[in-house]
């Protein structure tokens, strides 16, 4: 289908797509503060704005980090209102930073006009169109930050990530797939970019864009730099690429062997999904330490960073290994197939997260399938990612009082709000990694009752590829009894409960999603050294006590983290904010606090540690005598490698 066909057909299933997606026009408020009342914002009921945004992007200023932006917006009629994305796709809440916006500047017919901001919505502007007037010029700047304390940064002198549904302004009343933009970018000198918008010119720094819609230019990102390269890793034609920007030109050196299992990425996700739902997909990767850190997907690309030398220091980087995998299910998983009520008319439509669990949960077990599939990950790998994950959910207290249905609304709560209490809060990572144990249920379970001869690989090529959908990229929206109709014509069950209990589970007796560990051939246990794999996969496993003791050791500082509610530490009476100075006689550190863990296995005298929050110092003493404890998945002897089975690569 072509990216107009695609975006008519789009925008015709979102303005038909019933109540759950409807947005109600603000009604004028009560002229309180003494200046007119605010009009309506106008619902997005209209498909198509006549005439083409010009919109053009000045991404040269990195010493001050600054965006400037002017758009060309066609107009007629005596009123206007502008929007700036609030719900922003893959963020799964309000989280459109309006206040990085600054010196919005409206002109018409020549001269400067007001603009007023809607009292209600703070996202919205409204503007009355002078006479005679067929165009507005509006510029503005986003003034991106220095420092990663509120929002990530996105420029350096090396390198930015530019988001275009951060850094634009577009009309109320249309769908974001009914209104075009023509999009250029000016970068810095020497500079070279990936993006998977297609370009009509590229001279002098100045990028030019085929026209295409708000829907594609918001889901179109570019990462660009001075240190910039390209590689192409479709073993099947040119339709994939892998776009590397780098803090220095020596961080671009990625092997053979390792474009090599990006490629064998490309071919496990194809016999994985039997299809693709789009034109051209680009990976995205910026190697840095000055950048902010990000994995965010998109329909036909994605963002991601690693450290600087992610791949000239391979080894030890292998945890992090899953992230682009992961990123790449979701152009099949939350882009073409999304969650029903995700599939909004624009971006100031409020989003809903009843189905995160499939949507992060079950794109997250894929990740790490096809990381392992590929050789990304060995098995031995991939064996201990789960076994942390596994030990995480069961030692986690939260699920005593907040099931995982509820979870997926906490970007709702407060955009990745950071908290103290993760442990009992629960979080984002829950509608992640719980809902990955899940899917490794369902999966082992699809294998036992057929005799291993079907899988969620069934699942996954029906659900996500649908008969005919080849080549389509126009996003059809899921809900929970369409995941449980298409897990009931992979394998019958009673999908519908075995979901329900798994997902709603809470309370004292509530257990961590972990039968598909045993199902799938291995138990989790406990050991006191973590081996070489293990020590390779988490090279912070001498800090990590959370199993033990019950908190983490972080920094020069030794700060004490990640402090588990209802811990032996928790139950001391200490919370967040405290130092470790000593372990007995000691000097504080996570060697001396090992050595006193192991000392203290099966004694009877307490581990005594003096600990500090500013000018205030305690000890206390804690009645533990279990050892360390780190988690291993050990295979059960004489039953089925089914775990091995699902990381095994797919032949066909």
């Amino acid at each position: 289908m072509s990216r107009l066909a695609a975006s008519a057909c789009f925008a015709a299933l979102l303005l038909a797509a019933g109540p759950a997606l409807a947005q109600t026009a603000t009604p004028t408020t009560p002229n309180i503060g003494g200046f007119p009342d605010s009009p309506p914002i106008p619902a997005p009921t209209n498909p198509t704005y006549p005439g083409v945004i010009r919109y053009e992007v000045d991404a040269t200023d990195y010493d001050r980090h600054i965006v400037s932006v002017r758009q060309v917006i066609p107009v007629s009629g005596s009123r206007i209102t502008l929007l700036y994305p609030k719900y922003l796709p893959g963020n799964h809440a309000v989280s459109g930073p309006i206040q990085l916006l600054g010196g919005l500047t409206v002109v018409a017919n020549g001269q400067e006009i007001d603009w007023r901001r809607d009292s209600v919505d703070p996202y919205a502007f409204h503007i009355d169109i002078p006479a005679g007037a067929s165009e507005l010029e509006v510029s503005f700047q986003w003034l991106t930050q220095s420092d990663n304390a509120n929002w990530r940064v996105v420029m350096t002198p090396r390198m930015m990530n530019l988001q275009f549904e951060k850094a634009l302004l577009y009309p109320a009343g249309y769908a974001s797939t009914g209104i075009t933009f023509a999009p250029s970018v000016r970068l810095p000198d020497g500079w070279n970019y990936g993006v998977s918008l297609r370009t009509t010119s590229f001279e002098d720094g100045l990028a030019t864009f085929e026209p295409v819609d708000l829907y594609t230019l918001a889901d179109s990102p570019m990462f660009a730099g001075l240190h910039y390269r390209q590689v192409e890793i479709d073993p099947e034609g040119d339709d994939v690429y892998l776009n590397i920007v780098a803090d220095e030109a020596a961080n671009l050196a990625a092997t053979p062997e390792q474009i090599g299992y990006y490629e064998n990425l490309i071919t496990q996700a194809d016999r994985l999904f039997g299809s693709r739902h789009f034109d051209r997909y680009d990976f995205l990767l910026g190697l840095t330490n000055q950048m902010g850190g990000i994995g965010l997907e998109h329909h036909r690309s994605s963002e991601n960073t690693h450290a600087p030398n992610f791949f000239t220091s391979w080894n030890s980087h292998a945890g992090r290994r899953a992230l682009l995998p992961h990123e790449y299910v979701h152009s099949w998983n939350g882009k073409f197939m999304r969650p029903a009520d995700e599939l909004t008319a624009n971006y100031n439509v409020p989003t809903e997260n009843s189905l995160m669990w499939v949507y992060e949960g079950q794109t997250e077990y894929w990740g790490d399938v096809l990381s392992a599939r590929t050789g990304l990950h060995t098995k031995a790998q991939a064996l201990i990612l789960i076994a942390d994950r596994a030990a995480f959910y069961q030692n986690q207290p939260g699920r005593r009082w907040r099931n995982l249905q509820d979870v997926n609304n906490h970007n709702l709560l407060g955009y990745r709000v950071p908290g103290q209490w993760t442990s009992w809060m629960r979080g984002t990572g829950d509608y992640y990694d719980e809902a990955a144990l899940i899917w490794l249920d369902v999966d082992t379970l699809i294998r036992e009752r057929s005799g291993d001869r079907r899988s969620l690989d069934d699942f996954a090529r029906t659900f996500f590829s649908p008969e005919g959908s080849d080549g389509d990229w126009t996003p059809r929206g899921y809900t929970f009894d369409d995941v449980v109709a298409a897990l009931n014509a992979v394998e019958p069950y009673d999908w519908a409960t075995f979901l329900r209990d798994r997902l709603d589970a809470d309370g004292p007796d509530a257990q961590a999603p972990l039968d598909g560990l045993e199902r799938g051939g291995y138990r989790l246990v406990y050991v006191e050294e973590p081996n070489a794999d293990e020590k390779a996969v988490y090279s912070n496993w001498g800090s990590d006590f959370r199993y033990s003791l019950g908190f983490s050791l972080s920094g020069a500082n030794n700060r004490i983290t990640a402090i588990r509610w209802g811990g032996p530490l928790f139950e001391a009476g200490i919370g967040a904010g405290w130092d470790l100075l000593a372990v007995g006689d000691r000097a504080g550190s996570a060697e001396a606090l090992r050595e006193a863990v192991t000392a203290a296995k099966g004694g009877t005298d307490p581990i005594r540690l003096t600990l500090r929050n500013g000018q205030r110092v305690r000890t206390v003493e804690l009645a533990y005598h279990d050892g360390l404890r780190y988690p291993r998945l050990e295979r059960i002897e004489g039953t089925r490698d089914r775990i091995g089975d699902i990381l095994t690569a797919r032949r066909r």
